[in-house]
């Protein structure tokens, strides 16, 4: 679990980076919010 849980947080902190690239400043900056929520290093929701 704890797997899939850093590859769903590495995506979306990905999508992040590239919201951001492509001037969704917004958009980027929840995506990579809600990618280190979600990731097992950070603070896990799920949990």
């Amino acid at each position: 679990m704890d797997f899939i849980l850093w590859i769903i947080a590495v995506i979306l902190v990905i999508a992040g980076i590239i919201g951001i690239i492509r001037h969704r400043i917004l958009w980027g900056v929840i995506l990579i919010v809600v990618g280190l929520l979600v990731g097992p290093g950070g603070v896990s929701v799920l949990t």
